[in-house]
C-alpha cells in the first residue's frame, strides 16, 4: 500500500465532508463517528460532487437528489443511485489523513475497519 497525505485531520470537522485531490482522483474526506474515510467526490447517479452532502450515522448523502452512500463500503443506500461509488484506505498518521488510492476496497468484501484507519 502506498498512502498519499490527502489533509490535515483537523480540516474535517466532525460530520463532514471536505473536497480533496490525492495522486489524480478527486475524493470527499469524510469524518463521521469519530473516523476518517475516502470516498470518490462523485455521486454514481447523477455526477454531483458527495462532499456537498450531508454526513451522519457512517454515510454520506447526495445534496441534489438525496442517494446515500455507506461510507466504509460506497455501496449506496437509497435511491435513485443503485452503483457503489469507490473507496478507499484512509489512516491517520499523526496530524495528517492518508489515502492509498491504487486502489479502491472491493465493495462486496466486508471491510476490515483496522485496515481502513488505524489512529
Amino acid at each position: 500500500m502506498s498512502y498519499l497525505r490527502a489533509c490535515a485531520a483537523g480540516d474535517v470537522a466532525p460530520e463532514s465532508a471536505i473536497p480533496v485531490e490525492v495522486g489524480d482522483s478527486d475524493l470527499a474526506i469524510v469524518h463521521s463517528g469519530g473516523r476518517f474515510y475516502a470516498i470518490a467526490d462523485e455521486c454514481s447517479h447523477a455526477s454531483i460532487p458527495l462532499s456537498e452532502g450531508d454526513v451522519g450515522d457512517g454515510e454520506i448523502e447526495c445534496y441534489l437528489h438525496g442517494s446515500r452512500f455507506d461510507l466504509r463500503t460506497g455501496q449506496p443506500l437509497g435511491l435513485p443511485a443503485t452503483e457503489p461509488v469507490p473507496v478507499y484506505r484512509c489512516v491517520v498518521e499523526g496530524d495528517d489523513v492518508l489515502v492509498d488510492v491504487a486502489a479502491p476496497i472491493d465493495p462486496d468484501q466486508e471491510p476490515d475497519l483496522r485496515q481502513l484507519q488505524e489512529s
